[in-house]
């Protein structure tokens, strides 16, 4: 199966697909993994039970394709809920749908609760998914009788750079496959540091640059106010639940209020959401109209990373240590076990080396560097970080040999320029999704919504 198979596929799904809005009934099931596919003596032949969703609704039985989503850094079920469009595209195409959970996430526990002491975190790697992937896929064409069916993998973000390592990887289990904002790139320790937090700034800057400036004067009042110690007037503006009374407070804080201007950049839909927590429609222009419309620079930052923390109006003030979890992704972990697996890996493989330093960006100078990881990592999981790790095992940006990958990104998405974005090469594609008006949209594996549709179009 060549790549310009799924481009025709996405292209009729792009100008022809009607709001049929398919919601295919997945069936839980789970599936007896080997614990260590690399080394026949740590745990001989032990498994552990991997969950997976599975719907062949739409599946021509025996001959239709297999659209295999590549789980990433979460509960499986949050992104077969988010991830509409491979549901979409499969009842176009009669193909059978799975969602397999990467182990260390979400109900994928290989030791249970016991799964992040050390050393048992030690099997979570990349290769380790990857050979689970490998292995299921495998086993279940066997056992539905699909031996013939061509596999097409799919995954968004770092479920994105997993759909490329698996092509990659094994190209004799997938055929091709479909990577939606997938920064391979600069994971792997390729690019500039500063990147990430100039391309956040960006979509605020975009929408309009007055939204930067105030945002940068508020952390800037903020900076003032911490270096007189004028900690009761920090506690006021923020409604913190407890007063500040160190740097290390003002440290998390700062990035609390970053983390909350990140989700905002990475979630800007033209409609609501309820993934990574609730965001309205627009969360961009929510954001800067709060900055622009208060009186008081801090009480409108204060209000401003309401939008995230607080989007009920539940809380009646922010806890510093329990509404963000600094960790070795400057970007953010989440919170929950699914954080610490996020974070155990970008101690390890991941690389994310990022900072913010308040020139190229509106956030406050936090610096990250490799020095800064190794330190972090050695304290929290008793592991050296290996910097160009991926690089040498996925190849980085030498792709010239893949075939039938389809790169996928929207010029909103802050993660788009750590990954792929021209076409090097006639047997893989690069995907920009654009829209009217110098609108981008987040280019990730949502379904059908007029919203969207209405603002992109995609440039293949």
């Amino acid at each position: 199966m060549s790549v310009s198979w799924l481009v025709v596929c996405l292209a009729n799904y792009s100008y022809f697909m009607q709001d049929t809005d398919p919601k295919p009934q997945f069936k839980e099931k789970y599936f007896p993994q080997i614990m260590d596919h690399f080394n026949f003596n740590s745990m001989g032949n032990g498994t552990y039970e991997q969950r997976y969703l599975i719907t062949d609704e739409y599946w021509k039985s025996g001959s239709g394709p297999i659209f295999f989503y590549t789980g990433n850094e979460g509960d499986i079920w949050e992104f077969a809920l988010n991830s509409g469009f491979i549901t979409e595209l499969a009842a176009q195409q009669r193909a059978l749908v799975i969602f397999a959970e990467h182990r260390y996430y979400g109900k994928s526990l290989p030791f249970g609760q016991d799964s992040f002491n050390i050393p048992e975190v030690g099997l979570l790697t990349v290769e380790q998914a990857l050979a689970d992937y490998a292995i299921m896929i495998t086993e279940l064409k066997q056992q539905l009788g699909a031996s013939a069916c061509p596999v097409i993998v799919f995954g968004g973000s770092y479920g994105g750079m997993l759909s490329v390592y698996m092509r990659l990887r094994y190209p004799n289990i997938v055929a091709g496959a479909l990577a939606a904002s997938a920064p391979i790139l600069s994971t792997a320790g390729m690019g500039e540091s500063k990147q990430f937090f100039q391309d956040v700034t960006s979509d605020f800057e975009n929408y309009a640059p007055e939204c930067r400036d105030a945002v940068r004067g508020a952390f800037q009042r903020l900076q003032d106010l911490a270096q007189i110690e004028d900690y009761g007037r920090i506690q006021s503006a923020f409604s913190l639940c407890k007063t500040p009374s160190s740097y290390k407070d003002i440290h998390q804080l700062n990035g609390l209020l970053r983390n909350a201007f990140t989700l905002m950049a990475m979630l800007d839909y033209p409609y609501s959401t309820h993934f990574m927590g609730s965001m309205p429609a627009n969360p961009v222009k929510v954001a800067c109209d709060t900055m622009l419309g208060g009186a008081d620079l801090l009480h409108a930052l204060k209000d401003t990373a309401g939008i995230v923390y607080n989007s009920t109006g539940d809380l009646t003030c922010f806890d510093l240590y329990t509404l963000y979890v600094e960790c070795a992704d400057p970007t953010g972990c989440g919170l929950g076990f699914n954080s610490l697996a996020w974070d155990y890996q970008a101690c390890t493989e991941i690389e994310m080396c990022y900072e913010s330093n308040n020139v190229s960006d509106m956030f406050p100078l936090m610096p990250f560097t490799e020095k800064q990881r190794e330190q972090y990592c050695s304290k929290r999981w008793g592991v050296i970080p290996r910097p160009g790790w991926l690089k040498t095992q996925f190849w980085g940006d030498a792709l010239s040999t893949a075939s039938n990958i389809i790169f996928s990104n929207g010029d909103l998405d802050p993660w788009a320029n750590g990954g792929v974005r021209s076409e090097l090469e006639e047997r893989w594609v690069n995907c920009l999704v654009q829209g009217q008006n110098d609108r981008f949209s987040p280019c990730q594996l949502r379904g059908f919504n007029l919203a969207t549709a209405q603002l992109t179009s995609p440039t293949l």
